[in-house]
């Protein structure tokens, strides 16, 4: 019979959470033997080993924080993990070189290839063809690999050769940073960061809940299957939380997809509208030109017929009687038939060329007959000398 039930109880309980506790260090040292086996056989870096082995630091973390494991454990766990960290950062420097000439070779492309642009927004060359090729270009740069400091002047060239074209098409006023385009641009590459960001942290947790389920099968006593359990159940509600936000996101995504297209349409709805403006303003001018030169030569043929007119009726020929006209009643007897003519002349050179070609046809008609009057009574007069001098 013992004296003291409690401490053997308490002894019990200890040995209890040492077992678990050594069992819980056993699984984190073969999944860090894993890991280790796999960084040892890259030759090149790669960013989903780095993510997988911070993810295990922080399970490791903490599982120290909640002092489920000793310090040796923790200090072992560290130590090894580190030296893969050490072996990852070198593999890192070594691609972080080649692809900082990567990014030199693109850097350069994008910038060649933008100096012809240019060159051709310059000299206005086809300018709505301009802005297609930049907007394919601005899809290439998108899943270009660059740098942060190369991306940054590739972007800055893009985004100002895009206000020149937009300028030169639609105006001084088209790159207001209140106008609805850019507002609505904004958002959108607002919205692609967001969505690439939500992505990458669904893939890591469901990297991890993937791991989680691996080793819950493996779990040695009931503590840490209860320690997996509960993280697993974490996980997978941070997981569904996020891939119900990212579908809100995709749907937001098309709705802006589809009112960037209708502004697009619109913007070249209005550029073709104002160029049918133009046109028409030109043919107006082009109509009140001739206009004028039709005036002028009216006025140039009136005086042509005012000429010819006065040919028509000339002092030495012999007085008629014109037609009726209406003349004023206060018209001097001799005030020429051009006079009267100027007077009865209508508002138009039609009027006026009708009124002209009568009088002509009236004169011509009174001309002859005042010949044939003339005519007769002068045989009258011969034929009464002759009757005389007969008698």
């Amino acid at each position: 019979k013992i004296e003291r039930g409690d401490i053997i109880q308490r002894a019990q309980t200890e040995w209890h959470f040492i077992v678990l506790s050594s069992k819980l260090n056993e699984a984190y040292q073969t999944e860090l033997a894993e890991l280790k086996e796999k960084v040892e056989q890259l030759k090149t870096y790669d960013s989903e080993t780095w993510e997988s082995l911070k993810n295990f630091w922080s399970k490791v973390q903490g599982q120290v924080r909640e002092r489920n494991l000793f310090r040796e454990h923790a200090n072992s766990l560290r130590d090894n993990t580190n030296a893969l960290f050490d072996r990852l950062k070198s593999l890192r420097t070594a691609l972080d070189s080649e692809f900082q000439n990567l990014s030199k070779t693109h850097l350069e492309d994008f910038m060649k290839t933008l100096d012809e642009i240019e060159t051709r927004v310059t000299k206005g060359l086809n300018l709505q063809s301009v802005f297609d090729e930049l907007k394919s270009l601005q899809r290439q740069f998108r899943d270009t690999k660059l740098t942060r400091e190369h991306r940054s002047k590739v972007w800055e060239r893009i985004d100002k050769t895009f206000k020149d074209v937009k300028e030169r098409r639609f105006g001084p006023n088209a790159n207001n940073d209140g106008s609805p385009s850019v507002r609505l641009k904004r958002r959108f590459d607002g919205l692609l960061a967001a969505i690439e960001k939500m992505n990458r942290s669904i893939i890591r947790d469901k990297s991890d809940l993937e791991f989680q389920n691996k080793k819950v099968a493996s779990s040695d006593g009931q503590l840490e299957a209860q320690i997996r359990q509960a993280k697993i159940k974490m996980i997978e509600e941070r997981v569904s939380s996020k891939e119900e936000k990212l579908s809100e996101m995709m749907k937001t995504r098309q709705e802006l997809e589809k009112r960037m297209k209708d502004l697009e349409k619109k913007e070249a709805e209005e550029v073709e509208k104002e160029k049918v403006r133009a046109a028409q303003k030109a043919a107006k001018e082009k109509i009140k030109e001739q206009m004028k030169q039709a005036e002028a030569q009216r006025e140039n043929d009136s005086e042509k017929l005012e000429k010819a007119a006065e040919a028509i009726v000339t002092p030495e020929a012999p007085k008629v009687t014109p037609p009726k006209t209406e003349v004023p009643k206060n018209t001097p007897p001799d005030e020429s038939i051009m006079d009267a003519l100027a007077n009865t002349m209508g508002e138009t050179l039609e009027d006026v060329v009708d009124t002209a070609k009568a009088v002509a046809i009236v004169m011509g008609d009174k001309i002859s007959d005042a010949i044939k009057d003339f005519s007769k009574d002068d045989d009258e007069d011969k034929a009464a000398e002759a009757s005389k001098e007969e008698e």
